[in-house]
């Protein structure tokens, strides 16, 4: 509690800032969020226009570029293309984080430079950042609307508003003290869960990408057929390995639902789970080299059963250390345990589900894993494993 005393509750503060102050403050939050769309967009454009530029086959134009740059942008921050072979939602994961990480530190900026804000500012901080970011990108959906490319503004509207909305929500919580506020009110135990489950997620995350690297190796042959099949020289490459990466964590949260068990779709036709693979046509990406070539199970969709479970085991382990003094006994740690896989589980779901989406219509209109299904899966697997590991952990701790 002394640690935190220079921090003052975000409730309990008593300046109130002025209305001039106020007004600084929400200037400074638009003209952030609009820094972090602008430098985005400008990066984002850049590397589409140079893999363009160095294509030995001529590539896309200057506005074929910037118009390809900007509607990675609106799918990733949750929009739908409705192009001629059917409704295009797919948010290219890594863009969607790289956007929230942006909006994070544009509103810690903005907390930072406002000063001693209350309650009603934070507030008001984070509205006019929402609704700034919004803007923009619902704008940006109108500019890029036309009839071969088609923008759904009202998907796009909600789902740029949501994503604002945590990210700069999150951002202004941590900086302002919004959050060691809410947080000295919980239970002390919360503290040691609450990191304990992020533990939990990075040791997800990379289990499953490690699973990915293992069935790309094994299939190096096949990556490489299919980026020069598809003009994967120079820069054709680099553009391939670019959209590759960006589909990377919608790659790792596929793998998390055949880790859990019920498996994953890459439309009706291919399905990949350790009850049985079906195989049909899929889409000329490269990253779909790491799928089975045969309906036979592979021996990695076995082995990847166990990261759950290892998961959980990191998740317990984290928690059991991290508990105070006052914080109970190896019961109580055990029980934490639960509470951390129903909490993993439950991000896992939401996880899978922004992970997934539709590729078109008919055969590729379902990609990804089942959120339901997967995230009970996750939760029970991870709080087992999590219980043991927490009261093992707490019990050695206690002496």
């Amino acid at each position: 509690m002394a640690a935190s005393a220079p921090r003052a509750s975000l409730l309990a503060r008593l300046h109130v800032p002025g209305r001039g102050d106020s007004r600084s403050a929400l200037v400074w939050a638009a003209a952030a969020v609009v820094a972090v769309s602008l430098a985005g967009l400008v990066g984002l454009g850049g590397a589409v226009v140079i893999v363009s530029t160095l294509d030995p086959t001529g590539g896309l134009s200057l506005g074929g570029s910037v118009g390809l740059a900007g509607r990675l942008w609106l799918l990733a921050s949750g929009a739908e293309l409705e192009l001629p072979s059917g409704p295009l939602r797919l948010a290219p994961l890594l863009l969607t984080l790289g956007i929230a990480w942006g909006l994070c530190r544009a509103a810690r900026f903005t907390v930072h430079v406002a000063g001693d804000v209350g309650a009603r500012s934070a507030a008001g901080i984070t509205a006019a950042m929402v609704a700034v970011h919004t803007l923009v990108t619902v704008l940006l959906g109108v500019a890029l609307d036309g009839t071969d490319a088609g923008v759904d503004l009202l998907r796009t509207a909600v789902g740029s508003a949501v994503l604002a909305l945590i990210a700069c929500g999150w951002g202004v919580l941590r900086e302002s003290g919004g959050l060691d506020a809410l947080l000295d009110r919980a239970p002390s135990a919360v503290r040691p869960l609450l990191g304990a489950v992020a533990a939990g997620v990075l040791t997800l995350m990379a289990l499953c990408l490690a699973v990915i690297a293992v069935a790309l190796a094994d299939d190096a042959r096949g990556y490489a057929a299919l980026s020069g099949g598809l003009g994967g020289a120079g820069a054709g490459a680099a553009g391939l390995l670019g959209l590759g990466l960006l589909l990377l964590p919608n790659a790792a949260a596929a793998v998390l639902g055949l880790a859990a068990g019920p498996g994953f779709l890459v439309g009706s036709g291919t399905l990949v789970s350790v009850h049985g693979v079906t195989l049909a046509a899929v889409p000329a990406l490269p990253l779909l080299a790491a799928l089975p070539d045969t309906q036979a199970v592979p021996l990695l969709a076995f082995v990847s059963q166990a990261v759950p479970a290892l998961a959980g085991l990191v998740t317990g382990a984290v928690l059991g250390r991290r508990m105070g003094d006052d914080d109970g006994g190896s019961l109580v740690a055990g029980l934490w345990g639960l509470a951390a896989g129903v909490l993993l589980g439950i991000l896992s779901a939401v996880g899978v589900w922004v992970a997934g989406g539709s590729l078109g219509d008919g055969a590729l209109a379902d990609v990804g894993a089942p959120p339901l299904m997967t995230g009970i899966a996750v939760a029970a697997q991870v709080g087992i494993a999590a219980a043991v590991a927490a009261t093992v952990a707490r019990w050695r701790s206690l002496g």
